[in-house]
């Protein structure tokens, strides 16, 4: 018998046992208790039908380096890392959004230097930007940007590169990146993994 199978014939006990008490019982307090088991199992008996998901790690979805020849074949790579292993999406928001818990990153390739971008990512705190979106004094951000190239995000230059192409061509920018940097640093016998988002 399953996990949740035995946790419903439990519920299904706790409620039988609250009807009976209600039933056969005259005592306040007991039948107030048989109440509280009824309505505690009818509860649990609905939790138990939520489907439940298992929390896995994404699935690893391979790329060979020596597949990119174009600085667009690096932008498709860095819009996956951005989704998925790095996390970006998690915090940052392409367009305007009032629930988004760090800057807003459209069109963030023309105002920033491939420089700037780069030292953003791997020196955040470097630089503190502020919340302009209120009325009154800016505030901080509520999240504190992690160091990407760190644990538990730990991206490679190859892969913090591709997303700066990314964030370049979602701009409608030039991509400053060429395919060249990523080849030479990654000799093409060596496929990447990233996490590929379910």
């Amino acid at each position: 018998m399953s996990e949740v199978a035995l946790l419903q014939v439990i519920g299904l006990c706790v409620i039988g046992t609250g009807v009976s008490i209600l039933l056969f019982v005259k005592a306040r307090f007991v039948r107030v208790v048989g109440f509280v088991m009824i309505v505690l199992g009818l509860f649990s008996m609905t939790a138990l039908g939520v489907p439940q998901m298992a929390s896995l790690p994404p699935a690893e979805e391979k790329f060979d380096v020596a597949n990119i020849k174009t600085a667009s074949d690096m932008a498709a790579i860095g819009q996956k890392i951005f989704f998925s292993k790095g996390q970006c999406a998690l915090c940052h928001s392409i367009g305007p959004s009032e629930s988004a818990r760090c800057p807003d990153l459209k069109g963030i390739g023309a105002k920033l230097s491939r420089e700037f971008i780069f030292e953003s990512l791997t020196q955040p705190q470097a630089y503190i930007y502020l919340d302009y979106r209120h009325e009154g004094p800016p505030k901080e951000y509520p999240a504190r940007m992690p160091y990407i190239n760190k644990n538990p995000i730990g991206l490679s230059k190859n892969e913090i590169l591709s997303v700066i192409a990314f964030l370049q061509q979602m701009s409608g920018e030039p991509i400053t990146v060429s395919p060249e940097e990523i080849t030479q640093t990654a000799q093409a016998t060596t496929p990447v993994a990233i996490a590929h988002a379910q």
